[in-house]
């Protein structure tokens, strides 16, 4: 059984074949399916998808960085709002990018930190977006710190030393298509960190794995993903699946 533990299923990319992709992901393997949220335009799509799918699909709730801007407030009014009526699994995603825009670096910051905050307050993990930020993401993350911070760094792009900084605020890291690319750099230290500290992804409809670059990607497409995964570890894919998928339950509770 393989988890994807970061998937926008309610985009908007799955229009026309929402549901016939998600039978091709569950035919791959995939049986979980985790929903990161962006902002509050999404919030009516996403539980649509869970009451569809109520077995294999769990949400999140947070306000993405780059939905970040005047109306901030207002927006983590509604996510507070929406943990207020229900359960969630996880606060996100959430963090920092500045790839888009650098000017809204210090809101971003208050928001990320807010949002912290909340996942603490309800015990929850944080799955965090971090774009060109990997500094700024661990500059708040280090005044965090305690028992009740943890989570998963989601599309983990970064160094080796990095990825044992992320480790050590208690974060699994979030292993998706960038591990298929030729230039993805993160294949080449991979399997220096323990397996056990490894969930996998695919950010659908994002960052398809190769072969299918520059494509939209589908959950089934995880296959792939743990295939790379396994060899680079060298061991079986039915070992991945089962250490990764045992390490999202670890995090999200289920």
């Amino acid at each position: 059984m393989l988890t994807d533990t970061h998937t926008h299923l309610y985009s908007e990319a799955f229009q026309e074949d929402r549901d016939a992709m998600m039978e091709r992901a569950i035919g791959a393997g995939v049986k979980r399916f985790f929903i990161p949220a962006i902002d509050s335009t999404y919030t009516e799509a996403m539980y649509t998808l869970e009451q569809n799918h109520p077995e294999t699909v769990f949400l999140m709730m947070g306000l993405h960085p780059t939905s970040v801007k005047e109306d901030v407030a207002a927006e983590l009014r509604h996510v507070e709002a929406q943990f207020q009526k229900r359960r969630f699994y996880a606060v996100g995603e959430i963090g920092i990018d500045l790839y888009w825009d650098t000017s809204t670096l210090e809101l971003q910051k208050k928001a990320f930190r807010h949002q912290i905050q909340l996942a603490k307050k309800y015990k929850l993990p944080i799955v965090i977006h971090c774009r060109e930020a990997f500094d700024e993401i661990f500059e708040v993350l280090e005044t965090e710190k305690d028992d009740d911070l943890f989570g998963i760094f989601h599309c983990f792009t970064g160094t080796l030393k990095q990825a044992h900084q992320a480790i050590s605020y208690n974060m699994k890291l979030g292993i998706g298509g960038v591990v298929t690319f030729k230039n993805g750099k993160v294949d080449t230290f991979l399997n220096q960190i323990d397996l056990k500290h490894i969930v996998l992804e695919t950010d659908a409809p994002y960052l398809a794995p190769a072969p299918h670059r520059g494509k939209r990607n589908e959950s089934g497409y995880l296959s792939l993903i743990c295939k790379k995964v396994a060899a680079l570890y060298q061991c079986s894919e039915a070992e991945v699946a089962a250490v990764t998928t045992a390490n999202s339950k670890e995090v999200f509770g289920i």
